[in-house]
């Protein structure tokens, strides 16, 4: 039994090792032959590298174990239900509380807002403020978003009329949008759909597409993650024109 549990295991952190090594590689190639300089610190970098290996290997199986099979449960649990207010609640909730929680949008608020204070569009008082409310609009906005490409599930609606429909509204919203906000907007639209959104918003996703009847996962399972980048963009420029001008 401990042999087994030794051999999945390594073959865990070899499948690992094996999506880094692109980057090991990348690294290497500059540091040893263009800079021609030794690694800093070598020792630290190693056993960095180990602990990212065992991170990547330790949250890849938590989304296999764990979040995959409860995004695909719910849904099918909330489809069988028969409730579309009660999904569309559930759409929504999952869509603002991962994005709330998503650590690369958080710092992404600060440091705008930070920067903003600097260049003296905003005060000192009002940073965390405009943060906050960086955050909270990107949350909305995702909550929006899911909520969208669920009913798209339901209805069957081809997803490329919502698209291009969706980013002709950013780019005539870009043309009045003050400057200070554009870069930002653009930017958020990639951070929310990071390491907690994607999984659980991938599984409710193919679990709604599986539960319905004439839904194929495969066509139909996939592109909420697309709403999810599109989205901020609008509503975060709406938020620069309420702020900025």
């Amino acid at each position: 039994m401990i042999i087994k549990l030794t051999k999945v295991l390594f073959s865990k952190l070899y499948s690992a090792f094996k999506d880094l090594i692109p980057i090991i590689a990348v690294v290497a190639f500059f540091q040893l032959l263009v800079i021609r300089q030794p690694l800093p610190d070598f020792g630290n970098v190693v056993f960095g590298a180990l602990l990212v290996v065992i991170g990547l290997m330790l949250f890849i199986e938590g989304l296999e174990i764990a979040l995959f099979p409860i995004g695909e449960a719910m849904a099918d649990a909330l489809t069988r239900k028969g409730s579309l207010f009660w999904l569309s609640l559930f759409a929504f909730g999952i869509g603002f509380s991962t994005t709330i929680a998503e650590p690369a949008l958080t710092a992404v608020a600060i440091e705008a807002g930070r920067v903003a204070s600097q260049g003296g569009v905003l005060s000192a008082e009002r940073v965390d403020d405009y943060a906050l409310g960086l955050r909270l609009t990107v949350a909305i906005s995702v909550g929006f978003a899911i909520w969208i490409g669920v009913l798209r599930i339901l209805k069957g609606w081809p997803i490329y009329y919502l698209m291009i429909g969706g980013y002709i509204l950013v780019m005539l919203i870009t043309i009045i949008a003050p400057d200070e906000i554009i870069g930002i907007a653009y930017d958020v639209g990639g951070v929310t759909t990071s390491t907690i959104t994607v999984p659980l918003v991938t599984a409710l996703g193919v679990g709604l597409a599986t539960t319905i009847k004439g839904r194929s996962p495969l066509t139909d399972g996939f592109g909420l993650i697309a709403f999810a980048s599109l989205t901020p963009m609008i509503f975060v420029m709406l938020y620069g024109i309420l702020i900025f001008m």
